[in-house]
């Protein structure tokens, strides 16, 4: 008889705990920026810095400085297609050893964005620990070429997107959230 009691409450107590994880899951689901009262607050951070790394990546017969953003693969790519960025988006993962990717990247650039004299190319990799090693040695490689560059994305998107996510590519769940404020901040040609 306790044998059965015992059995019969654990299951009890089991469905009880499912049902509490599903409800977690769904409400993280439900909004990224959902993580206390600062939601809001982070996610019109996130756009600002987004918006203005979308207006500099923009090519400049477009209005923009043509500064190119580096992502690591495919996928960080197609997140930031996702929230309208219509420049030059390069990747780490094309199968060159970073130092050729750095000299032609040296080959390319100048100091100095020549548009808006601001920094040469924006390095967007994971704000994770593998993200941050191949952030470092990027940034070191390039500075050797004299090319100056943008890590003030990246910092201000992993101080504020890191409770939810630490990569790049995370950023294409986020646009349902993020493009109207996108939109509001920098109207990207097609909603004109």
């Amino acid at each position: 008889m306790d044998l059965r009691r015992f059995i019969n409450g654990s299951q009890r107590f089991l469905r009880g705990y499912e049902l509490s994880l599903d409800e977690k899951r769904k409400r993280r689901r439900k909004s990224h920026f959902s993580n206390g009262n600062n939601g809001e607050e982070r996610k019109r951070m996130a756009a600002e810095v987004l918006a203005e790394a979308r207006k500099r990546n923009r090519p400049a017969e477009l209005g923009g400085s043509g500064c190119p953003i580096l992502v690591e693969g495919k996928r960080d790519k197609a997140a930031l297609l996702s929230l309208s960025f219509e420049g030059e988006l390069e990747l780490v993962n094309r199968g060159w050893p970073l130092e050729k990717l750095a000299g032609w990247f040296a080959q390319r650039l100048q100091h100095k964005n020549p548009i808006d004299a601001k920094e040469s190319i924006i390095l967007l990799m994971d704000w994770d620990r593998t993200g941050g090693r191949l952030q470092n040695d990027l940034r070191r490689r390039l500075r050797a070429f004299d090319i100056s560059v943008d890590e003030y994305t990246r910092q201000t998107l992993m101080r504020v997107l890191k409770p939810e996510t630490r990569v790049v590519e995370d950023l294409h769940s986020m646009a349902e959230e993020l493009l109207p404020l996108l939109e509001e901040l920098d109207p990207s040609k097609e909603s004109e």
